[in-house]
């Protein structure tokens, strides 16, 4: 089942972003030749019009292919007017960046439908553990309190509880409980705790020392706070993913975090079995993972036809078909390296986890 839930979020992917490419491309009057789903072998096509649509058998990517696009051959004067190559160099890049555009839209629509329609889980505010000589305990919180206000501003959600805690910097704060049918204040000072972020970084952060118990509510938001929030999100995602490459190249995330096809099926199956809204959590972090790693000025990627297109509109001369070439297999063997490692991580996880 998990192949099966990860082809969906591939095939999901991957049919956004060619269909940004196809879109604009019709848009500015290029003629598109066919329109594919994965690579290699055909599965399926049909002919419409002039595309051909297909179903190919390799699933880990797509095309769009335009009038002109790889191949050498004499163009007549009205496939040339149609031709990707001959339109100016704004609407060739607007062609372009639609694909990994498109991405980072459907992850916001996805994440905007959970926020307004889905719900989204929510942790309360119940207190599942109190961490021993710590400044809950020793103000004398208990496990099963619910609490109900911190220096007395309303929580219902863990989350509200912690940043508070948090942008309070340690300084003494109130807590207000609920035990039973009583309310509860207590004063503490909280302590200063260092641990890694999600990039790997030391951040040191006050805490009182209370986990959780895990009690989750549904959320659901009216349309305006769910389009802002989903808004927050998107961006967040965004941010967080080019934060991780930037982490990745100073070597802060260890090159072994990288994972490939293997990591993405299980990861499909593991946020299927948890539910609706963590698959589709799940497909809109993959969108935008695909969306920004498409606009890295990489040659063979959107980024690097957007790069040499830039190049162009600034110079006013497209640069050499021979440097484009020698840029092109550069970036080539760069990806091929780069899913060799994701491979190869995904292997060595698959044996340390039988071991």
């Amino acid at each position: 089942m998990s192949i099966i839930f990860a082809i969906i979020a591939l095939g999901a992917l991957i049919f956004i972003h060619e269909l940004g490419h196809f879109l604009f491309a019709k848009a500015f009057k290029v003629g598109v030749e066919k329109f594919s789903l994965g690579f290699g072998p055909k599965v399926y096509s049909k002919q419409v019009g002039e595309t051909e649509y297909l179903l190919s058998a390799l699933p880990l990517g797509g095309y769009v292919k335009m009038v002109g696009e790889g191949e050498e051959v004499e163009l007549t004067e009205e496939d040339r007017k149609r031709s990707f190559a001959d339109k100016p160099v704004l609407q060739r890049i607007l062609i372009v960046a639609a694909g990994p555009v498109f991405n980072l839209l459907f992850a916001y629509v996805i994440f905007v439908v959970i926020y307004m329609f889905l719900g989204v889980p929510a942790v309360t505010t119940k207190v599942g553990e109190v961490l021993p000589d710590k400044p809950a305990a020793r103000a004398g919180i208990l496990t099963g309190d619910a609490i109900r206000s911190v220096n007395g501003r309303a929580v219902t959600r863990w989350d509200e509880f912690a940043r508070i805690i948090v942008e309070g910097n340690a300084a003494p704060v109130q807590v207000e409980v609920q035990r039973g049918k009583s309310l509860l204040k207590f004063t503490m000072v909280p302590e200063r705790r260092t641990s890694k972020n999600l990039l790997g970084e030391s951040v040191t952060h006050p805490v009182i020392g209370v986990v959780a118990a895990g009690e989750t509510v549904v959320d659901h938001f009216p349309p305006g706070e769910a389009i802002v929030k989903g808004s927050t999100q998107c961006w967040n995602v965004i941010e967080l993913t080019v934060l991780s490459l930037v982490r990745l190249v100073e070597r802060a995330i260890p090159l072994d975090n990288i994972g490939g096809p293997i990591m993405i099926v299980k990861m499909a199956g593991e946020q299927a079995a948890a539910g609706g809204v963590s698959f589709l959590a799940f497909v809109a972090l993959l969108s935008v993972n695909l969306g920004v790693l498409n606009l890295l000025p990489v040659p063979i990627l959107d980024g690097g036809h957007l790069a040499f297109f830039f190049i162009e509109l600034v110079t006013g001369r497209p640069l050499s078909k021979r440097t484009r070439e020698i840029a092109q297999q550069v970036g080539l063997v760069l990806l091929i390296s780069l899913m060799m490692l994701a491979f190869y991580n995904d292997i060595a996880r698959m044996i340390a986890s039988k071991a």
